[in-house]
């Protein structure tokens, strides 16, 4: 038996005739017209070479063949286990389910999202679900987006490609940070000041020694003094607290150094620093994949 052949509604149509043997109230129960279900009838008998139903004697309904009374039972159980895969959901059980999350994540996210992803992780999954973060890499996270190599990217807006699925986490304002007690005093900033003052800028590209900010100000006309590039922001606050470098960060940064530094609003208009979660578009229905979204999103909240 050729199993390409057979459609699947065929199947349906031979339980139901097999159940009543009688093309007319099959026809009814399936909401077909008698010469459609008449048609599928002779297909399903080319199909399995044999009459499977014969005309009663009495006239009246029809008798199943032995070779129809034998399928009857395999067939019913085949599309009622047919039945359940349609209709069950997928799930993911955390306490019970093994799991390994990919994660991509931004140095800036590391302290606000990934440390209380980490704990939650801890608190809520089992000893099966485990996680790897790594940073994510703007030229080649649509890749391994594509690949299935990442299965969360949590990033700047500026790098989360359009071709994902995504999710707004947080939005702050840009502020600039200087050390306690620097020379330069407390006094509100302007422009020209600021443009002034020796910048860091994180940034992992070794090669140039600027930021966002700066590309943002060039636009308008103006330039800063950036003198430092550092790889990760962890660096920041001991390099502000042992010299007279200043720089310019999301104000959602700040919390784990505001001791040793003070924050200034920025003296010109800008955008806020959007801080975004993106899946592939694969994992949008996957039960895993929203289950850490949604510690993702608990952790915003």
């Amino acid at each position: 038996m050729n199993f390409a052949r057979i459609d699947l509604n065929l199947l349906v149509s031979l339980d139901a005739l097999l159940a009543e043997c009688n093309v007319t109230k099959a026809a009814a129960r399936l909401h077909v017209s008698q010469p459609a279900l008449s048609a599928q009838l002779a297909k399903l008998r080319e199909i399995f070479r044999d009459q499977l139903l014969l005309p009663a004697q009495n006239g009246r309904g029809m008798i199943a063949t032995s070779r129809a009374v034998a399928l009857r039972g395999p067939l019913r159980s085949a599309l009622k286990s047919m039945e359940e895969v349609l209709h069950s959901e997928p799930a993911f059980d955390p306490l019970s389910d093994e799991k390994t999350f990919r994660i991509a994540i931004s140095d800036n996210a590391v302290g606000v999202i990934g440390l209380p992803l980490i704990k939650s992780l801890a608190t809520r999954a089992g000893e099966n679900v485990r996680a790897a973060f790594s940073v994510s890499d703007p030229e080649r996270v649509a890749m391994h987006m594509e690949d299935g190599e990442i299965d969360l990217l949590i990033d700047s807006e500026r790098i989360v490609p359009g071709s994902l699925k995504a999710q707004p986490l947080l939005a702050e304002p840009f502020v600039m940070v200087q050390r306690k007690r620097h020379p330069r005093g407390r006094r509100a900033l302007d422009l020209d000041a600021y443009c002034a003052l020796r910048h860091i800028v994180v940034s992992p590209d070794r090669d140039n020694i600027r930021g966002y900010m700066d590309a943002h100000l060039e636009s308008q006309g103006r330039r800063r003094n950036t003198v430092l590039s550092v790889p990760q922001v962890m660096m920041v606050p001991e390099i502000l607290r042992t010299s007279d470098y200043v720089c310019t960060l999301p104000r959602m940064l700040l919390a784990p150094f505001k001791a040793v530094v003070d924050t200034f609003e920025l003296p010109f208009p800008n955008e806020p620093y959007r801080l975004l979660m993106a899946w592939h578009a694969r994992n949008d229905a996957d039960p895993a994949s929203k289950w850490l979204r949604d510690q993702v999103t608990a952790i915003i909240r």
